[in-house]
Order: C-alpha cells, then structure tokens, then sequence
C-alpha cells in the first residue's frame, strides 16, 4: 500500500510544469536502484541551470545536455538529463528552486501491476464476461470455408474479444494463450490468486494467469474440432456498428441482430469477399503456433490435470502435422474493409511448435524440424523492418528462436544469438535518428512493436549473456511509461494517479465511463498512416496538442481507434515483459 500511494503523490507533481515551459519526461513507474535514468526536459525557453535531484538524505546536481539535433515537437530546447538511480525512495527534480517533477526508485516498480495485465484480459472474454456480468455470443458460429455445407453450425463460443470491437482472432488469441504460459512458466511466484476461473473473486488455488491461459487454450481446442480442421476467425467487420454491450450485440451477419456469427476455416486460400480478399497461401504460421500455446499448456497441466495436458498433447501434434503438409500463412478476412490483420511469415511459428513439442515428448525429430525452420527464417520479422504492413510479421519477434536456444546444440545456439543481435542491431541504428533514442517504427500498434523489441532484448541477454541493449531496451520500456512526447503512460490505469490513458477506444468508456485498467493501448503512429485512416475523427479537443509533432501522433481520445484502442494480444505479450522487466 506504501507503493501505491507513493506513485500517487508521484503522478501528482508530474502535472506541475515550471511556469507552464519546462516539461519533464520519464518513466513514470519508477526505477531501479542503480539504473541509468534518462529524463528528457521540453522547454520552449533556453535553461541555463541545473536540475538538483534530491530527498531527505542526497542532494545531486547535473546540468542539462542540450540536444541539437532530431527534436520532435514544438519546443526550441530540449534537453537531456543523465543520471544514476540512488537507493530506493522519492527523489524530486528542482530547477530554479522549484519542483518541477519527482521520481521514484524502488527495487520491485513492476510487480504491484502485474495482475492489473491479466485482470485486463479477463474483461475481454467473450462467452462468459465476468467484467459486464453477462453471457454473450452463444452462437458462434456457422462455417465457411469448410469440407461442410456453408453455415454448418459448430460451437465457437468462449475466447476473447480483440480489442474494442468483438471480433475473434486465432492469429492473436494463439499468441496471447502462449504469452501467458511462457510467463508463468518463467517466474510462478510472481502470479496472485484472487479469482475463480469464471473471473469471479474467489481465489481456486490457480494462479489468475493460468485461468486465463486455460480460457484461451479451451477456445484453441474448440477451433481444432476434428483432426485435419482448423478454424481460424470469428466473425468480421460486420461487427464494426458502433460501441456495444458484448451480449447486445447489433452486428448481422445474415442471421438476425445478436445471432450467428461467421466462422471462417482455415483452408489456406485467399478468403474473403470482392477487392477485399486476403492473400494466403498455406496455415503453417496459424497451425504451428497454435501447437506451440497447446504444447506450452501441456507442458504446464502435466502436474495440474494429466487427461487435460493429454488432450493438448495430442491437439498439438495433430496440428504441427497439418503445419508440415500446408507450409504458407494463414491471414485474417475482412468482409467490406480494407483492414484486416496481414500476417505474412510462418517459419518461425512452425520452429516455435517443433522446439516446445521437443520439450514435451523429446522426440528427437521435432528438435531437427524446429532447426531447419530456424534456417529458415534466419533473422527476418518485424524487427528487422524500417516499416511494415499492419501485423505482418506478426507475433512482431521471433518466440521460436529463444524456445530453440533452450534446447539446441551448441553451435546452433549461437547461430540463434547472432540472429537475434541482428535484430537488435538495427533497431539500435533506427533510434539514432530521434532525440527519444526510438527505434521501433510507428506503425499501427506501435506499442505491440515495442514491447516486443523489450521482450527479444532481455531474451537475448538471458540466451548470450551479453548486456549490450539494456540501455536501449530501458528507453524503448520507459517509453511504453512516460518518456514520450506527451508524457504519458501507455497503459491504462498504470501507474496509479500518473499521466494515463483514460479516454480510451473500448465499450466500457462509451458505455459505463469506465476505463479497465493493465491494458496496452495500440500507440503513437506516423503522420502519414494517421491522416490515410478511414472513420477517424477525434471527439474532443487534443490535450495533447501542444506536444504534437509533425513525425507521429497520439491522442487519448476515444474516436481515435488507432493510436488509443487497448489490444488483447498488446496486453498478453505485456504480461511476459511485464515479468521480464521485473526480474
């Protein structure tokens, strides 16, 4: 409780500015005792000064480096602040004698929100909603696609809703399911008890993050109905009629209002209607990850329930097979929308598969598979990219690699480490280019981009040992809380009483005035992109537009559904650098 309130007088000075002209920029959650802290100052004066840092027991001054070059924004001078974290406490920022921010040191600044993450993914289930208190979407769903005549009903139910909308997706639900797990598998203490697995609040002796995983594993199941099918999406942007209650559902798919919803079979060929279609080509990317999130969950059920581990076991392999006869990706349909989610890789997943599934049964044939897809696609993705199409490359960092290194031979290890550092490599040269030292692009879902980069740079130091980005991956991580432009939090409701998205694009801010907290908003975008997107318009004035820029933008307002909508999969793979980061 000493933690919270802390962070809540914190939040509170980080509104004061010195005379409406300097603007201090941090992580708003705090540091680590011994961190290298980097503030960045807005000044729309020169500073002549320096900045005292000081508490009850250290007084520290530093002068301010003026950046000359890659500013953002409309301030003449902005500056950098360089420092050491000092031993736990509350620190203030003073210039002039005033305080103009304050930040806190502590050893643990992650780990009271942990569950606030996972907490956010339980109000996105669809089936049962224990945030609304009510049932929805029973009817899901009547096939396309399929080898069955066409609206042949199957039960879909269960999952989770995307993001604002209602719409479900294997392409993100897989990864979200397998998020989770390699995160309780990487540190269970971390992980609270507090609810049952409906969401209700009776703890069940079942950390909250394997009821959620369980919830996503029991809908991939319900997805692989039969040994050679695959169901790969649950409705489309027929959804798109404006906020909704999720059990008053307005969308028509054929059926009636709040009826049956399209379920599309992965058959590995263009899908969709008119100029729309999509672009596949195989459903190995779909397939293997979805073996990899159920191999994950059996590995974790051996010791919780045999029969239920069994059944992923066996789902899973009869997956990665239907991934080795139809190498390609799967994408998303949109049904009359340009947008859909464009995934466009797949080797990766399919190395994901063969190395957990090597874990699970050690048999040696999946160890050789998942190292021949590793050669494969080498140290391509989203990473390697100055930019991308919306969600190509997706899970946006290959998982596979790191769930290999665990497991292969020497030499191929370091082939998997020179890969990664690859990656990293050229985001650290991308982030030359800015005064916030950023070099993941802003695409749609930027923040996805960034928490990814966060996540395969720690990997990477757990792989090689090297230690090399973790300057780099502080910056991208205290971007994600405050060191940005607008100095703000990226995530809703954290930290308690900070800068944060409250405005956001979900139902429960239209609906209830409500904003769930843990959820990772999609982040800033590029100009360009911003000013292409169609039924965009901003419901209120910016209060951010003074920090504006002609480079990216961001607004926390509920209309803009590409810089401000919070995303499941965003939160599910927060949940794994959330513990990372941590550690």
């Amino acid at each position: 409780m000493k933690h919270l309130i802390v962070i809540l007088f914190l939040s509170s000075i980080l509104r004061i500015s010195f005379g409406q002209d300097i603007y201090v920029r941090i992580n708003q959650n705090g540091y680590k005792p011994g961190e290298k802290v980097s503030a960045i100052i807005l000044s729309k004066k020169k500073l002549n000064g320096t900045f005292v840092i000081q508490n009850d027991e250290k007084e520290q001054k530093i002068k301010p480096q003026r950046i000359e070059k890659g500013l953002w924004g409309n301030f003449d001078y902005q500056y950098e602040l360089n420092f050491t974290a000092g031993p736990s406490g509350v620190y203030e920022f003073l210039y002039s004698d005033e305080i103009v921010s304050e930040i806190i040191i502590t050893k643990k600044p992650y780990s009271p929100y942990l569950n606030d993450l996972v907490t956010f993914m339980q109000q996105q289930r669809c089936g049962y909603n224990p945030y609304f208190g009510v049932v929805c979407h029973q009817n899901d769903g009547k096939l396309f696609y399929s080898p069955v005549p066409d609206s042949t009903f199957y039960d879909f139910s269960g999952g989770w809703h995307d993001a604002g909308d209602q719409l479900k997706y294997l392409i993100t639900s897989s990864n979200a399911t397998a998020r989770m797990l390699m995160a309780y598998q990487m540190a269970p203490e971390k992980f609270v008890d507090s609810v049952d697995h409906l969401g209700h609040g009776f703890p069940n002796e079942i950390p909250d993050v394997l009821d959620e995983a369980k919830w996503g594993l029991d809908w991939l199941l319900k997805l692989h109905p039969r040994e050679d099918w695959l169901i790969h999406q649950v409705a489309d942007d027929r959804d798109h009629r404006g906020f909704k209650f999720p059990h008053l559902d307005n969308a028509n798919y054929g059926w009636g209002e709040n009826s049956y919803r399209a379920a599309y079979f992965a058959t590995g060929e263009p899908q969709g209607l008119g100029e729309w279609k999509s672009e596949a080509t195989g459903i190995a990317n779909l397939a293997g990850r979805t073996a990899a999130a159920l191999a994950l969950g059996a590995q974790v059920w051996q010791n919780l329930d045999e029969s239920f581990a069994l059944k992923l076991k066996k789902a899973a392999k009869e997956l990665y097979e239907m991934g080795r006869k139809q190498p390609g990706f799967q994408q998303g349909n949109s049904f009359g929308a340009p947008y859909r989610y464009g995934e466009n890789s797949w080797e990766d997943d399919m190395e994901w598969a063969g190395a957990e599934l090597f874990k699970l049964t050690a048999e040696s044939r999946y160890l050789n598979e998942a190292i021949e897809y590793a050669y494969m696609i080498k140290d391509d993705g989203a990473l390697a990219r100055d930019s991308i199409a919306h969600y190509e490359k997706y899970p946006f960092m290959n998982m596979g690699h790191f769930s290999l290194h665990e497991v292969a031979p020497d030499t191929v290890k370091t082939q998997l480490e020179k890969w990664y550092k690859s990656n990293l490599d050229k985001i650290e040269e991308r982030a030359k280019r800015n005064v916030y030292r950023i070099g993941t692009p802003f695409i749609w879902c930027s923040n996805n981009l960034m928490v990814n980069y966060i996540t395969q740079a720690i990997l990477y130091e757990k792989m090689s040992g090297d230690k090399t980005y973790r300057e780099s991956m502080h910056r991208h991580r205290d971007w994600l809380l405050g060191r940005n432009p607008w100095g703000t939090s990226m995530y809703t409701g954290i930290p308690i009483g900070g800068e944060v998205p409250d405005n956001v694009h979900l139902p429960s801010v239209a609906l209830i005035n409500d904003t769930p907290n843990g959820g990772l908003i999609d982040g800033p975008i590029y100009q360009s992109i911003y000013k292409s997107l169609l039924g965009l318009t901003l419901k209120n004035p910016d209060e951010f537009a003074e920090f504006q820029n002609d480079y990216v933008t961001y607004h926390d307002d509920i209309g803009d559904y590409s810089t401000n909508e919070p995303t499941m999969d965003g939160t599910a793979d927060s949940i794994l650098m959330w513990v990372l980061i941590d550690q």
